[in-house]
């Protein structure tokens, strides 16, 4: 359906992106940036999110010369509160606590440089709103381990999507890699095309 003359990589180890990227069809490599992301300032949640993607983006790009790589980062903002991935089985269950019957915003930054340096990055964001949540529901939920490594605490491709009444804006954005997003980009930049019979 696709081709491309690039070489793509994905800079994330994240299989919930790499999985999203395959839909694509073409091939890609995966090779993961090693920056501290806390060290990125930023005034806006946008800003911030954005300055992420480009960090572990622009790492990557400077292991894998001539290569079209593909960064992204997601965060969870309540309150204009940074929900990050939380590290205690209590920061889990206060994450949750706080979402609980409320609406807060996914972000995903998506940074692509390409071999010439060109560097493109766009943000898109997802309102989810969730059930009010039982603190039985909470704590199974937390018990199970499937809040550590993702942003708010929950993922809405597991079990996490319990929690989850409803979502306005692009599912695949909350997962992780807001794919019809980035396929415009990636057309309009023609670094993919559409194949010739």
């Amino acid at each position: 359906m696709f081709e491309t003359n690039h070489r793509l990589v994905l800079a994330s180890a994240s299989p919930r992106r790499k999985e999203l990227l395959a839909m694509l069809d073409l091939p890609f490599d995966i090779v993961t940036s090693d920056v501290e992301e806390t060290s990125v300032q930023a005034t806006t949640m946008q800003d911030y999110v954005k300055g992420v993607a480009l960090l572990k983006t622009r790492d990557v790009a400077k292991k894998v010369p001539n290569a079209t790589i593909i960064g992204a980062d997601t965060i969870v903002v309540f309150d204009n509160e940074l929900l990050h991935k939380p590290k205690t089985r209590e920061e889990a269950i206060s994450h949750l606590s706080r979402l609980s019957g409320k609406r807060h915003a996914v972000m995903t930054a998506v940074a692509i440089i390409e071999p010439n340096g060109l560097e493109t990055t766009f943000v898109e964001e997802t309102a989810v709103v969730f059930h009010t949540l039982s603190q039985e529901l909470i704590e199974a939920y937390v018990a199970s381990g499937d809040c550590y490594d993702k942003a708010g605490g929950y993922g809405i491709q597991t079990a996490g999507t319990l929690l989850v009444e409803r979502i306005e804006g692009d599912y695949n954005n909350v997962v992780g890699l807001p794919l019809a997003a980035l396929f415009a980009q990636l057309v309009a930049r023609h670094i993919i095309q559409f194949a010739k019979e």
